[in-house]
């Protein structure tokens, strides 16, 4: 089924809203780099539109009523946020989940050393990367060291135009015709992405022994703590992650495309986000859940696996009708779910990877995945067709574009998400979300049409389903 160019049928109006959601959109990817970055964001845009912080009106022993704003947090890393709607929570609630981790570098605990007088960060790759595509960017370092007297030291490198920025080193292709042989996964291997923090060397004075050695090393340890108040000792209790340096940018001299670090899944994640914002009154209790983890298996207590949500559901139903552990249980099952997870753009210059009936396009619309997983359908979530059918009711009532697509050919690999996880409790769950090329890349594409669709789509969702 060809799906028209939705560029072709938007009016004046819908540019414009199209412009300011974008506009939105690119902002928020500008301040949420991180999961921690991310989730700070949503609750001040959150607290922004009235919603309260959930422990509080525990602490408080208030009750909640439709149409009241309610989220709550879990470590910093992961949030879930309720519109409280006018039917009992038990009937069920319409549910956007999208993960608010991305593909990265991450320091690790033992980092900081000096080789030839040049001083690194030792690092360990996060989720599935290109590791070739990481070297000779700039990059920034994103996040918190937490010292052992209780303070949490924000640490946010690399953005500003007056700041520095990091990088990891490549071999010239002067001398690398034996690297230019190895496969792709071994061009650069894990190891070899340490990032380039310093050269200079501690000059002398009173307190330096002349034969003091790592002198790079230790002005990199005098600036950290000048600067930061951070010891050696303190990145044991450290989550410093490396991205990509910049901001988002328009693409394309039509302006019609997104460049950014992350899109893989913030463009679903804020696009949820500002769905759930933007209504007021729902019939069914509307959540926005945004969760951390995703790219290592949605594994920890910020992942989807953990409890979190199941126990803020809890605590949703006993502040409503009083603890039941049965009306926890049937709310859940009762739900139904928008997995929303990127899809792959089909990209003419690597066809061979698509099958072109099967896959999704730029400006076509929000993407339905009915089943992710592998090959055999392996790890996936394969949604029945009664829901896919209310799925297409909805969404044509309230004009959103939308396609249907795959991962792919059938056997060219696969991807998972998180909607398998959320199934287990026996809702209705089906993967959607925005079409991207470039996926898992430093820098990664979006159309601004399929943003736009898609908040549209998350809208009718939690209004009609």
């Amino acid at each position: 089924m060809d799906r028209e160019n939705v560029w072709k049928t938007y009016k004046p109006e819908d540019l414009d809203e199209l412009e300011r959601i974008s506009r939105s959109y690119k902002e928020c990817l500008d301040e949420g780099k991180t999961e921690r970055e991310c989730v700070k964001v949503a609750v001040r845009m959150l607290e922004e539109k009235g919603f309260r912080r959930l422990d509080q009106i525990i602490e408080n022993k208030e009750r909640l009523q439709a149409g009241d704003g309610v989220y709550a947090v879990c470590m910093e890393k992961s949030v879930a946020a309720f519109r409280i709607g006018t039917e009992p929570l038990e009937r069920g609630m319409n549910i956007l989940g999208a993960h608010i981790d991305s593909p990265r570098i991450d320091v690790k605990q033992n980092p900081l050393y000096e080789n030839e007088e040049l001083a690194y960060l030792d690092t360990h790759y996060y989720g599935g990367i290109k590791k070739y595509q990481w070297v000779t960017i700039p990059l920034a370092i994103h996040g918190v060291v937490a010292g052992t007297d209780g303070t949490v030291t924000q640490i946010h490198i690399g953005e500003k135009d007056e700041d520095p920025v990091f990088a990891v080193t490549d071999l010239l292709v002067h001398l690398a015709s034996q690297q230019m042989e190895k496969k792709a996964s071994a061009v650069i291997e894990g190891e070899k992405l340490d990032l380039l923090i310093g050269s200079r060397p501690l000059e002398d004075d009173e307190n330096l022994e002349k034969e003091e050695k790592d002198r790079v090393k230790t002005y990199v340890l005098r600036l950290l703590e000048q600067t930061y108040g951070i010891s050696e000792e303190d990145f044991v209790s450290a989550e410093l992650e490396i991205v990509p340096a910049g901001k988002a940018r328009d693409c394309g001299i039509d302006r019609s495309m997104i460049m950014a670090y992350g899109q893989d899944d913030r463009v679903c994640a804020f696009t949820s986000l500002f769905a759930l914002l933007d209504v007021q009154q729902v019939k069914k209790t509307a959540c926005c859940i945004l969760v951390d983890k995703e790219e290592i298996g949605s594994v920890g207590a910020t992942g989807m696996h953990s409890k979190f949500f199941e126990n803020v559901v809890a605590e949703l139903t006993a502040l409503l009708v009083g603890e039941s552990e049965l009306k926890v249980r049937r709310a859940l099952q009762n739900s139904r779910m928008l997995s929303s997870d990127v899809s792959a753009a089909f990209d003419p210059m690597f066809a061979e990877a698509f099958e072109k009936r099967s896959s999704a396009f730029f400006a076509k619309g929000l993407v339905f995945n009915k089943f992710t997983g592998s090959r055999g359908k392996s790890g996936s979530n394969d949604a029945n067709a009664e829901y896919l059918a209310l799925i297409r009711k909805v969404m044509d009532a309230h004009q959103v574009a939308y396609q249907f697509a795959e991962l792919g050919k059938v056997d060219a690999g696969g991807g998972g998400t998180i909607a398998y996880i959320m199934a287990n409790y026996g809702m209705e769950v089906i993967d959607s979300g925005v079409a991207v090329l470039c996926m898992h890349a430093p820098w990664e594409i979006t159309s601004k049409a399929d943003v736009f669709e898609a908040y549209k789509g998350y809208k009718a969702f939690i209004l009609d389903m």
